[in-house]
């Protein structure tokens, strides 16, 4: 049996509408200040086997500079982790360590939720 086919990832499969075309995302965004982020850090271990991750998320801009924020953190807590679909994912709990970085590097409004 076949895998599911997803034709977009934005869930859309058939329309029966024969002018309808998929917006175009805006793929130049600029990314705001430091200062003007709201970052939210979470601990999660939802469809992780119970191993648990650090997320943070409400980046908003593009993706180069949230790749290198994510790199960044996961050098300072010295773990793994991943940047996927607009969020920051750090391996373990360190909730603390990141919230402690984030704010130490102009995140004023980072909040640990």
């Amino acid at each position: 049996m076949p895998k599911k086919i997803k034709p977009d990832n934005r869930g859309y499969i058939y329309s029966t509408d024969p002018t309808f075309a998929f917006e175009e995302e805006e793929k130049n965004i600029s990314t705001l200040p430091p200062d003007q982020q709201v970052l939210r850090v979470v601990l999660d271990t939802k469809h992780r086997a119970g191993k648990s991750v650090t997320l943070v998320y409400g980046f908003r801009g593009n993706t180069d500079d949230l790749e290198e924020l994510g790199r960044k953190l996961k050098n300072f807590c010295g773990t793994g982790g991943s940047v996927k679909d607009g969020e920051i994912i750090i391996q373990g709990d360190h909730r603390n360590k990141v919230l402690q970085w984030l704010q130490k590097n102009g995140f004023k409004k980072a909040v640990r939720v």
